[in-house]
């Protein structure tokens, strides 16, 4: 007989790395139940043994079922996961909403690399910011004085993030033959996953010398130009929020744009995602678009690296939906959004044809911006990182505390009940 004064957290797949066992211990020490669903090898590895993982070895088809009966036998009262679009999440959420179940989705942050997202019942085109207007978000601030924190100067997570996608691929690789029915979520076979997290890895130095002399020829060529923020193409913001299935489609409508848009001495700019590591061959599709439609000359390709060095002197930045749009509005520089994104409001994202875009763009209003921006950050933004320990520490600091709150960040916010926020440290 489970006690119903006791929350009982069950967790689903999380980000590579050690995270969702951390955050279980801390749960744990705040008097919760918490339990683990893992759906292969890597997902147990990265329970470090830890108490109530339940392995699921069945059929795609049959889960449904099988979360219901969990949930029903255990008292479960609250879900968390890491993305809530994937098969096995989008499940889980349509059943936990039928059962009233609470469901903790974690992602990327909106305004990465120095915060995460914490949100209620879904992230990016299924968040609740999706529905919220400026306006309201200005009447919730009105009942807080937080001063708004200021980024830090460097961020250590990318190796982090990079050794843990390989050393959990490797584990669903190699040890993975007790879940003979999983399918994972992504189209690519898990060698061949493992095997690019791993030529990324290896490869990190030459992609560094590759980067700095692109942004070298961008910085010293005294030319105006736009530029692209590139995505991950099996990223679920690109595939569930976007009107593209292939990163090609997208580059194609931009090359097209900016080949009968801006003046013919500016030039175009696509930065590839920080974690791109090959699946789609990016730089190729680049220049058989730039071939076709006549721009060469005045198309250049940067592999990931920091996006503060090329925002610098941009005139305007167009993206499907990436996150990196943040830093764009930040900076007062106009936007083209193709997607769907919780950014994307019409105070300070560009409805223009994308041509008119590129000739002559309409500027954000960036007032409108910075209220938006202090809203997600008293609400939605928790100040830490997913991959590297002084992140995780940071990030048990507070969100612990939210997941255990009665109502969701933007509740909080509304009701006036929004709990002190610590400042942003430099995390390494």
């Amino acid at each position: 007989m489970t006690d119903p004064t006791i929350r009982h957290f069950l967790f689903l797949q999380g980000p590579h790395g050690p995270f969702l066992h951390r955050l279980a211990k801390m749960l744990r020490a705040a008097g919760s139940q918490v339990s683990r669903v893992g759906f292969n090898a890597g997902d147990r590895a990265f329970w470090f043994g830890g108490p109530g993982y339940i392995p699921y070895r069945g059929k795609a088809e049959d889960w449904p079922d099988t979360f219901a009966e969990i949930v029903q036998d255990q008292g479960v009262t609250d879900i968390v996961l890491y993305g809530d679009t994937r098969p096995i999440h989008a499940d889980a959420i349509d059943i936990a909403r039928q059962k009233n179940i609470r469901v903790h989705v974690f992602e990327e942050g909106y305004m990465r690399p120095f915060w995460v997202t914490y949100e209620r019942g879904g992230t990016n085109g299924n968040s609740r910011l999706m529905d919220l207007s400026i306006t309201d978000m200005q009447k919730a601030l009105a009942l807080s004085d937080l001063e708004v924190p200021t980024p830090p100067a460097h961020w250590g997570d990318m190796r982090h993030h990079v050794f843990y996608g390989a050393l959990y691929h490797w584990f669903v690789m190699f040890r993975n033959r007790d879940y003979r029915n999983f399918i994972r979520h992504r189209e690519l076979p898990v060698a061949v996953e493992a095997w690019l997290y791993t030529k990324r890895l290896l490869l990190m130095p030459f992609i560094s010398l590759d980067r700095m002399i692109a942004q070298w020829r961008i910085r010293h060529g005294g030319f105006p130009y736009h530029l692209v923020l590139m995505q991950l193409e099996h990223d679920s913001s690109f595939q569930m929020h976007s009107p593209f299935t292939r990163m090609g489609e997208f580059i194609e409508v931009v090359m097209e744009g900016f080949a009968n848009g801006p003046p013919r001495h500016h030039h175009l700019v696509f930065k590839a995602h920080p974690l791109e590591n090959g699946r789609s061959p990016v730089r190729q599709i680049i220049r058989e678009h730039a071939k076709k439609h006549g721009v060469s000359d005045r198309v250049h390709y940067v592999r990931g690296g920091k996006l503060a060095r090329l925002l610098d002197h941009a005139r305007t930045a167009v993206t499907v939906n990436s996150t990196a749009g943040q830093q764009v509005l930040w900076r007062g520089i106009p936007l083209k959004v193709f997607g769907k994104a919780v950014y994307s409001k019409p105070e300070f994202v560009s409805e223009q044809p994308l041509t008119e875009f590129f000739a002559n763009p309409s500027r954000p209003d960036s007032r409108a911006y910075k209220d938006y921006r202090r809203f997600l950050l008293e609400t939605s933004q928790v100040p830490g990182g997913f991959y590297a320990a002084r992140g995780r520490r940071q990030l048990m600091r507070q969100v612990v505390d939210m997941m255990l709150a009665d109502e969701d960040p933007y509740d909080a916010l509304a009701a006036g009940k929004v709990p002190p926020r610590q400042p942003l440290k430099v995390v390494n």
